[in-house]
């Protein structure tokens, strides 16, 4: 017991100098995270009209909710990179914007925050999520 203890002691202690390190208050951020101000600052837009055809076709598809061509359309996107504007957990959904030729899902995604269906609020990235730009009419 007293072993572990020490253990966690040594770990905490260690987060702590990464901290004052890195002139961050958060381990998270000590860790290379970006703070979501800085973030943001990614975000730009692009017109619906300057939109690959494929992903007006997703964005489609969202409205009228499905169906999807690919299985982990429609789930959970956590946000980690914290480059979209911090909500809660649940808030974006991702969705597949098929690349054509690829052999798999490729990089590009729209993220849609808010209820399902909802296409008002969806952000294009076509570098599986380092960037993203808010899909404006």
């Amino acid at each position: 017991m007293a072993r572990n203890w020490l253990r966690i002691k040594g770990v905490l202690i260690g987060a702590a100098a990464l901290c004052a390190l890195s002139g961050s208050t958060s381990p998270a951020l000590a860790r290379g995270h970006t703070a979501p101000a800085e973030a943001n600052a990614q975000l730009g837009t692009v017109a619906l009209a300057q939109l690959p055809r494929e992903a007006v076709n997703t964005l489609n598809l969202i409205a009228a909710g499905g169906p999807y061509p690919y299985q982990k359309d429609g789930v959970v996107f956590g946000n980690y990179e914290r480059v979209l504007p911090a909500q809660r957990r649940g808030y974006y959904h991702e969705y597949t914007v098929p690349t054509p030729h690829a052999r798999n899902r490729g990089a590009r995604r729209i993220v849609c925050g808010g209820p399902l269906q909802r296409t008002d609020n969806c952000y294009y990235s076509d570098d599986h999520y380092t960037s993203f730009n808010r899909i404006v009419e």
